[in-house]
């Protein structure tokens, strides 16, 4: 009989001779998955090399196969985040056409890549600055969120923004919105992510647009549910 400690990801399967012991066999990739929702569940700075070989079944020297360090971890899984939404920047519905209908366009991409980047931009929306890579995904992300603000004064120069409304502040009320979802959405509930992400764009820009001025802007490619 042979006795198993830790959390193994693995299987024991009875080979006649004996029992063998099977482990998961990581690559980046994979342990990455590990080592984030250990992040998320812990806190960053409270997880250590050895708590993540546990979660995932290794010593800490098989991580260290993979990664040199826990900020090297850190890094890629942000990068992951990051790397996937300026990716939205680049596409032509955010690049081409008036800004409601650009801005309708990044706010419902934007959702999409957080339903399937979930753990990534969650542990992304979470740092704090306690690292050199934490300060470089915080400066990356306020590029990412100054996209939008042009995009939201960009209405305002078209007259597509709710009167009154400061540009900036409209800006973070969308991203706001948006950045919530990381917290309560879970996989598998009755919304599809298109779905959530059509509702959540077309939520935002009736906030700051106002139902008036938005109808011109819709009918421009604002993708605005009448």
């Amino acid at each position: 009989m042979v006795s198993i400690s830790g959390r193994i990801l693995g299987d024991v399967a009875d080979r006649g001779a004996g029992v063998e012991t099977r482990r998961t066999r990581y690559d980046p990739d994979s342990l990455l998955v590990v080592a984030v929702q250990e992040f998320i569940r812990r806190g960053y700075e409270a997880t250590s090399m050895a708590q993540l070989g546990r979660a995932a079944g290794l010593g800490k020297s098989s991580i260290y196969h993979h990664f040199p360090s826990k900020e090297a971890i850190l890094h890629r899984a942000l990068s992951r985040a990051l790397d996937a939404l300026f990716a939205l920047l680049e596409e032509d519905g955010a690049r081409v056409g008036p800004p409601a209908a650009r801005l309708e366009h990044l706010l419902r991409r934007t959702v999409e890549v957080l339903v399937a980047e979930l753990p990534y931009v969650t542990l992304l929306l979470r740092v704090r600055g306690n690292s050199k890579t934490e300060l470089w995904a915080m400066e990356r992300r306020r590029s990412f969120d100054r996209e939008v603000s042009e995009l939201v004064a960009a209405m305002a120069g078209t007259g597509a923004l709710r009167q009154g409304l400061d540009p900036g502040l409209g800006a973070r009320l969308l991203l706001g919105m948006v950045n919530s979802i990381s917290e309560w959405y879970r996989p598998g509930g009755p919304l599809t992510a298109a779905e959530l992400a059509r509702m959540a764009a077309s939520a935002g820009l009736r906030g700051v647009g106002g139902a008036s001025r938005l109808g011109a802007a819709g009918a421009a490619g604002a993708m605005i549910d009448p």
